[in-house]
């Protein structure tokens, strides 16, 4: 381990936190984007002990970060450690929370792969067991379908090209922010990097979908997108998600749409927010109906039998909105009904069953 010592202009973490971040509940300050990308890429070398690492996270949580600095995070997480592989498509980029679900079925691979089956390819990313739910990602789902999911970037990117649907497995594509996966375990909250980990698009995706409890989390989320240098999303949609996953929440539920042209640099006025009824789009349930009792294995079984075309009920339902979501999210149809439709069509002529085979034999 490094000595974590000032010298000269430098910002070790120990010195942003007494002088910065960490100076007290009325005085505590944002860093700039200079201080934030060194305060990173000293966690990637080791430099601060444990003590001050945690209480770094902490100061960083309390105070909450602005997009300046989350943005100088991705681009340190991207330059440092992000290895990306992109396949011959450009894929939706699917940034769920890593630490996973622990109610309600997690329905993102059957959207992922209806929406394979009708045309937009999609890549999904997680780790295994991530801090701090540790509970069920991507990562478990596809292994309980006998998926492979311990794969190298490259074998991720032809996973997509071969079947439109492609996983990447966090400790391959993301070393250094997998290596810090004790230390955040110890912490036993989210930090930053939980923000910045969804963020990480290896196949550099022109496409962002992810979720958020709160509507200032996604204008957030849309203003950190901005201010990295690293990130080149022009298009990025998020929804109100159940358990802040990717699986969007029943009843009234708000939608972020956030685009840029790249001529601005501005994200004031870009930020499209408005209110959809999922029932008006066949999803007509209660958050509890789509609980279950093992996260893992029910997702699995209920992918199976949704994809067959066995089922016709409320998680066919949520399925085939959630798949319509992200065929609309890549402009691959002009509205949620259109992308319903050809969701449904799949569902039902097979298509989607057959991108679920073609991932097993992969």
């Amino acid at each position: 381990m490094t000595d974590d010592s000032q010298t000269g202009d430098e910002w070790p973490v120990k010195r942003l936190m007494t002088e910065v971040v960490g100076s007290g509940h009325k005085s505590a300050e944002d860093m700039t984007r200079e201080q934030a990308r060194e305060a990173l890429e000293r966690i990637f070398a080791g430099d601060p002990d444990e003590t001050t690492l945690g209480a770094f996270w902490l100061a960083n949580r309390w105070k909450r970060n602005t997009p300046e600095e989350l943005g100088a995070y991705v681009d340190v997480m991207r330059e440092q450690s992000v290895i990306t592989a992109e396949p011959g498509v450009d894929p939706v980029d699917c940034g769920a929370n890593y630490d996973g679900k622990h109610t309600t079925a997690l329905l993102g691979v059957a959207a992922g792969v209806v929406a394979a089956a009708a045309g937009t390819p999609v890549v999904v990313h997680s780790g295994d067991r991530v801090p701090t739910q540790k509970a069920t990602a991507y990562k478990h789902v596809l292994d309980a379908l006998d998926v492979r999911t311990e794969l190298e970037p490259a074998e991720s990117a032809e996973m997509v090209d071969q079947t439109g649907f492609g996983f990447y497995y966090q400790p391959a594509f993301n070393p250094a922010v997998d290596d810090l996966i004790e230390r955040r375990d110890e912490m036993g909250v989210r930090t930053f990097v939980n923000t910045i980990e969804t963020l990480a698009n290896p196949t550099n995706a022109d496409v962002h979908l992810g979720s958020f409890y709160h509507l200032a989390f996604a204008k957030k989320m849309a203003e950190c997108i901005q201010e990295s240098d690293e990130l080149e999303y022009s298009r990025a949609i998020f929804f109100q998600g159940m358990e802040g996953y990717d699986d969007i929440r029943p009843g009234y539920t708000k939608v972020a749409e956030w685009s840029s042209d790249g001529s601005t640099g501005e994200v004031d006025g870009e930020l499209e927010d408005y209110e959809i009824e999922t029932a008006a789009y066949g999803m007509d349930v209660e958050r509890g109906d789509l609980a279950v009792e093992d996260v893992t294995a029910d997702s699995a079984s209920l992918t199976e039998s949704v994809l067959a075309g066995e089922r016709e009920d409320h998680f066919a339902d949520a399925v085939a909105l959630n798949g319509a979501f992200r065929i609309y999210a890549r402009g691959d149809v002009d509205d949620l009904e259109t992308g319903l439709e050809r969701a449904r069509d799949v569902l039902a002529d097979g298509s989607a069953e057959a991108v679920l085979e073609g991932l097993r034999a992969f």
